[in-house]
């Protein structure tokens, strides 16, 4: 992306949010890296780097971690390996051993199923491939530790055996020297010490001439010296000789392997930058998570449409403070081009236009933002910035002058993929004047199809904003009865500058603000007035629109409880239904077991009998389980109808009610009591029934018809 001025960016804050990213970078690489990051203008790119940081912060919020915890900087060691000739210690082997292990967790972690859940992030290696070779190398000849091993080379092992060999021979014979030497009375407190890579003793130096050997030297103090002994003589030169060896076979050991690795280092070069770059992609998760920030909508033209977004840095500083922040709603498309925020000042306007430009460079600089999710972002190609006084010392130019070479440019190199931002278009000159221009700037920026935010205290720039196609007003919402801005951007209409209400809220004078008025074009303060009341009106009106939705919203709420509880209720009762089913299945169930054993029971006692009286009465009882039954079943049908009909209501009988006898389960009309028995009349016929075997009832309502009861 091309910036004007080259400064634009670090005026946008887009450095700061650099400097946050370098601080959560491990490697080397991913700080250089996050220190330099590029804008891209390629929609590709663009979408690669978001989704690759967005998988990972959801890979780490659904608990899962990545295998990248070692931070590795071998650029040095990797560079001095493509070198032909070069030589690697042991503790640079060690380093490029890890670097292929954790190369290899990374491969190992994308299986099947995480390439396909994670693609963006696999595409960091996916050219790539492991080569097992690199570690089995290394292993064959150094320890976990980097140090060569015994067996690294026939030569090695044998000259380690012999310098072994040769080192317990000494060590045996100078501890029989000091022995004696200290028997003798002259070796100092330390009596041992090592001098040039000799062994030597230490002797008083009073006798330093009473013992054979080579003097190596004295302490400072000139009271001790160190001595090698002429017993060990021999033996210290086949040790260091054998050291020497050692040494001399373990460089030619370390350079070998630095050669054989030598084809590798392209490989290993591309493991340390993809470790460097799943680094970096851990640090913009890490600051998106920081920013509560997340993917928004990438279409490749030129638009912007933000919901709920804030401005980054905004939010993380007044997060310390515990303070709130305002997000900002608003959209740039072909319709709506360039948006002009007007209001008070330090109502936020400078701020709003600082949130969609640091958002926009944010985006196409591949870091998550945030905004709402369903935001849109466009791809702009060029960036234009004119914020603050540009007055220049160096080149004699004045405030308005500095600003008019800048609209100079702004309308020479805008386009239909540039997106702008002025402050206080206008500013500086007369308002007449530099309002003039200001209209002459926004017609030109407008015929050039360019996309930007515009900040202005210009009453024309208002009225022209309102009746020009693809100009669109915006104002900075003001509490007027508090005397404070409310930091909230209201798209659609013009603000008032709230000039003589901010006045009072300073404490000025009031016959200096009566005086002020008097002084200004009457038109024009109706029309700031009525702007102010006007935006007050909108404001009393959203309140109540977001009253009115609070309330719509908890009547959806109590409805979907009652219909929650209805549907518990329709189900416990579905619930009773079946319970009671199935206990009067259950209680069937139960009666023909019964019947079933009963019906075995005579059965078994019919064929053991030979008594012919024995057989009848079982034949009686037969008789009487099955026909008694089925005149029960009966009964029970002729009950069941007449519960459909009757209603009992109880009480005692009298003259005139209906009744239902129990014995025969029939109806009549009850003609009159005498003593214990009652007369009832069945149809035509009159009976008489004991009082105790009536029960009175009344024929239920719905089986009446327009006729009369059935």
């Amino acid at each position: 992306m091309r910036f004007f001025p080259a400064s634009a960016d670090i005026q946008l804050e887009f450095d700061k949010v650099k400097s946050l990213l370098v601080q959560h970078s491990r490697s080397a690489y991913a700080r250089e890296k996050a220190d330099i990051l590029r804008v891209h203008t390629r929609k590709d790119f663009i979408e690669n780097d978001l989704r690759q940081t967005h998988a990972y912060l959801t890979l780490t919020q659904a608990g899962l971690s990545f295998p990248d915890d070692q931070v590795l900087n071998l650029s040095r060691e990797l560079k001095l390996l493509g070198i032909p000739g070069a030589l690697l210690l042991g503790e640079d082997f060690v380093q490029i051993r890890r670097l292929a292990n954790q190369t290899g967790q990374i491969f190992r972690w994308f299986d099947a199923d995480r390439k396909i859940a994670y693609p963006y992030l696999f595409k960091v290696i996916s050219s790539l491939s492991y080569e097992k070779a690199i570690v089995a190398q290394i292993d064959a000849v150094l320890d976990e530790m980097g140090q060569v091993k015994d067996d690294a080379t026939p030569e090695l092992a044998s000259i380690r055996i012999s310098l072994n060999r040769r080192r317990n021979e000494l060590r045996r014979l100078f501890e029989k020297t000091v022995q004696k030497l200290t028997k003798a009375g002259f070796t100092a407190d330390i009596e041992e010490a090592f001098l040039n890579g000799r062994k030597v003793v230490a002797i008083f130096a009073e006798h330093k001439r009473q013992v054979k050997g080579i003097l190596h030297g004295e302490s400072d103090t000139r009271k001790t010296a160190f001595i090698e002994p002429e017993e060990t003589i021999e033996l210290n030169n086949e040790v260091f000789s054998l050291e020497n060896d050692e040494r001399a076979e373990v460089q030619r050991i370390l350079r070998t392997l630095t050669a054989t690795l030598y084809r590798y280092a392209p490989l290993l070069k591309a493991y340390h930058d993809a470790l460097g770059e799943y680094d970096l992609i851990r640090a913009k998760a890490r600051l998106a998570s920081d920013m509560n920030a997340v993917m928004p909508n990438i279409q490749d033209s030129s638009a912007v449409n933000l919901l709920k977004a804030f401005h980054p840095l905004l939010l993380l500083y007044n997060r310390k403070l515990a303070k709130p922040v305002m997000p900002v709603d608003l959209s740039l498309d072909e319709k709506n081009r360039i948006l002009v925020i007007s209001g008070p000042n330090a109502g936020g306007k400078t701020v709003t236009l600082k949130t969609v430009g640091l958002l926009q460079l944010m985006v196409q600089a591949g870091l998550l933002v945030p905004v709402h999710p369903d935001s849109t972002f466009g791809i702009f190609k060029q960036l234009m910035i004119h914020i603050g006084d540009t007055q220049s010392l160096e080149f004699e130019l004045s405030t308005y002058s500095a600003h008019l070479k800048n609209m100079k440019h702004f309308m020479e190199a805008a386009n239909g993929r540039t997106l702008f931002f002025i402050d206080e278009l206008g500013s500086g000159s007369d308002p007449n004047l530099g309002g003039a221009f200001a209209e002459v700037f926004l017609e030109e920026l407008l015929h050039r199809h360019a996309y930007g935010i515009v900040t202005t205290h210009y009453l024309n720039l208002k009225v022209m904003a309102n009746k020009t196609p693809g100009i669109v007003n915006g104002a900075m919402a003001f509490d007027e009865r508090s005397l404070m801005p409310l930091y909230q951007l209201n798209v659609g209409k013009p603000g008032s500058s709230y000039t003589f209400s901010i006045a009072e809220r300073i404490g000025l004078e009031r016959r200096l603000i009566d005086r002020a008025r008097q002084l200004v074009n009457e038109d024009h303060f109706k029309l700031d007035k009525l702007l102010n009341r006007t935006e007050q009106d909108m404001r009393a009106i959203e309140q109540k629109e977001r009253a009115l939705q609070k309330m719509i919203r908890e009547n959806e709420k109590l409805k979907k409880e009652m219909e929650r509880v209805m549907d518990k209720e329709l189900h416990e009762q579905q619930v009773e239904l079946l319970r009671q089913q199935n206990q009067i299945t259950q209680e069937r169930i139960a009666y023909l077991k019964d019947m079933e054993r009963k019906l075995k029971q005579l059965v078994f006692d019919w064929r053991r009998t030979e008594n012919e009286e024995e057989k009848k009465d079982l034949m009686k009882q037969l008789h009487a389980m099955l026909f008694r039954q089925k005149e029960k079943q009966v009964a029970e049908k002729v009950k069941k109808k007449l519960d459909s009909r009757y209603l009992e209501v109880g009480g005692e009988p009298k003259s005139g009610d209906k009744v239902l006898m129990r014995k025969n389960h029939q109806v009549g009309t009850l003609k009159e009591i005498r003593g214990k028995k009652a007369i009832v009349q069945l149809g035509a016929m009159p009976i008489t029934i004991d009082v105790s075997e009536l029960l009175v009832v009344v024929e239920k309502p719905q089986m009446l018809t327009e006729e009369g009861p059935r």
